[in-house]
């Protein structure tokens, strides 16, 4: 087979695309593919309809390696004239419309992005920065124009940091899918109306559940929204369990410096002691904790309160629920625990929706996977040039989506 044949087969042409001459360059390491189209009529790369040559233009693409030499397609690439679209330049069977690189390029591009840093990627590649992020760029482009979200019944809504300086964007995530659906740019209700006016009034109709944090802007812009909003949203539970966290350690951090002056040391080292399940801790950890727990200790009345809060979530029926956390609460704001009191105010007044999760049994813990993927790209990345990057960056990695472009046979 000579090498004409072998790149024609290997690129699949069909007439009337062929393969007219093969350029090996030892010395600069390259392959040039030189691939003729001849003289046949095209169809308008808008409506189809085969019409007549124009002229060409001369275009060059970065194909896939051979053996390790850096490896174009060069051709001359007719422009036809259209009768309704005027003159449009024929798409070419190895590439997509605009593009300076093969698909076949692009999808081995795009799973080395997917793997490591955009640098990392381009240096694999041997393209610039620049290049290999236009890749990943066009991906999300491409993928969302694909994009049908369907019928969405369970969402996630939560914020992100970007950067320091109170820079946040809002994550809407499809929580049976476990695919960020939405992102934007800050986290006041606009950030969020936009979401649920592109998912459209039957897509609304269709939302079962909400999962969101207790942030007013949020709520606000779904009981604008959805119908029957107040049934549906549910203060996401580990949202809540943060809160009980960061109170019992806001109660050791003030106990422990007081311990300190008087010069004991139970505290010294116990910060993730309170915060542990008591099923993942060691037998030594066990026995620690059970010793500081039958003492006097402020931060062990804390810790009590904090994990008989996870009655709570087992029960079956509202009503029960409801009759547990008003005992709860007398407990918490009679603790003389300022910081519990203050998180059983807190709970006490976003109840309603909190009691809903019993009923839709929703957490933003689906998330969990998605901001894992999202605090590794910041950290791969090494900071983004700006926020527009770090939302196509999500997208790409925990979007779902079609990232990858199709050749045109």
């Amino acid at each position: 087979m000579r090498d004409v044949e072998l790149y024609e087969a290997i690129l699949g042409l069909t007439p009337p695309w062929k393969v007219a001459h093969v350029e090996l360059n030892v010395a600069a390491k390259e392959v040039t593919i030189r691939v003729d189209a001849g003289p046949s009529p095209f169809p308008c790369p808008e409506c189809g309809a085969v019409v007549g040559g124009y002229d060409s233009k001369f275009r060059r693409w970065r194909h896939l390696d051979t053996c390790q030499f850096v490896t174009w397609i060069e051709a001359e690439v007719p422009r036809v004239e259209c009768p309704l679209h005027g003159v449009k330049q024929v798409r070419v069977p190895w590439a997509e419309p605009g593009s300076q690189f093969t698909a076949l390029f692009e999808r081995v591009a795009i799973d080395l992005l997917r793997e490591c840093s955009v640098a990392g990627a381009a240096d694999l590649l041997r393209i610039s920065w620049d290049e290999a992020w236009g890749i990943k760029k066009r991906a999300v482009r491409r993928g969302l124009a694909r994009r049908a979200v369907g019928e969405v019944k369970h969402v996630g809504v939560d914020e992100k940091a970007v950067a320091k300086g109170h820079t946040y964007l809002t994550v809407v995530a499809d929580l049976d899918r476990g695919q960020v659906l939405y992102l934007a740019e800050g986290r006041n209700g606009a950030s969020l109306d936009g979401f649920w006016e592109g998912l459209g009034p039957a897509g609304r109709r269709g939302i079962e559940a909400i999962a969101m944090d207790m942030w007013e802007p949020y709520i606000q812009s779904t009981r604008r929204h959805v119908p029957g909003a107040e049934e549906k949203i549910v203060f996401d539970k580990f949202h809540i369990v943060k809160h009980l966290h960061e109170a019992v350690d806001r109660v050791r951090r003030v106990e422990q410096r007081a311990l300190k002056g008087v010069a004991d040391d139970r505290l010294a080292g116990t910060k993730y002691l309170w915060l542990m399940r008591p099923g993942s801790m060691s037998p030594a950890q066990r026995a620690r904790l059970q010793t500081l727990v039958a003492s006097d200790l402020r931060v062990a009345r804390a810790w009590s309160l904090k994990e008989r809060f996870r009655q709570f979530w087992e029960y079956s029926y509202v009503g029960a629920a409801a009759r547990f956390f008003q005992r709860w609460f007398w407990r918490a704001t009679h603790s003389r625990l300022r910081p519990m009191a203050k998180v059983a105010w807190l709970i006490r007044r976003h109840l309603p929706n909190v009691l809903t999760y019993l009923r839709h049994r929703i957490t933003n813990a689906g998330l969990e996977a998605v901001n894992a993927t999202i605090q590794w790209v910041k950290k791969t990345a090494r900071g983004f040039r700006n926020i527009d990057h770090f939302t196509i960056a999500i997208f790409f990695h925990c979007g779902g989506l079609d990232l990858y472009p199709h050749e045109s046979r």
